[in-house]
């Protein structure tokens, strides 16, 4: 069960994430978004739980929780929406 961490510290590592959702469970991927630009945290990330049982337990212990200073959003993962690309997107010469 892939899992969405939002509101996390920029501080937090994957390390960080990969710990604390291991209290719960099972963890087979963490990915933390940076910003493409600076290489910065954008502030959340993606949790990826052995099973449906393992991510159910992290999402109802671990959302709304304080870490580092701010309270985690965590939910199940929604599929990506397409977005139309910009006026400007792609090399068109």
């Amino acid at each position: 069960m892939k899992l969405y961490v939002g509101n996390l510290s920029f501080d937090t590592t994957e390390n960080d994430l990969q710990d604390l959702f291991e209290q719960h469970g099972a963890v087979t991927e963490v990915a933390l978004i940076n910003d493409r630009m600076t290489g910065r945290s954008r502030g959340f990330g993606f949790v990826t739980m052995s099973d449906a049982a393992a991510g159910t337990a992290a999402i109802n212990a671990l959302n709304g929780k304080q870490v580092q200073g701010r309270a985690l959003t965590v939910n199940e993962a929604r599929a990506r929406e397409e977005r139309p690309r910009g006026q400007f997107a792609g090399s068109r010469r």
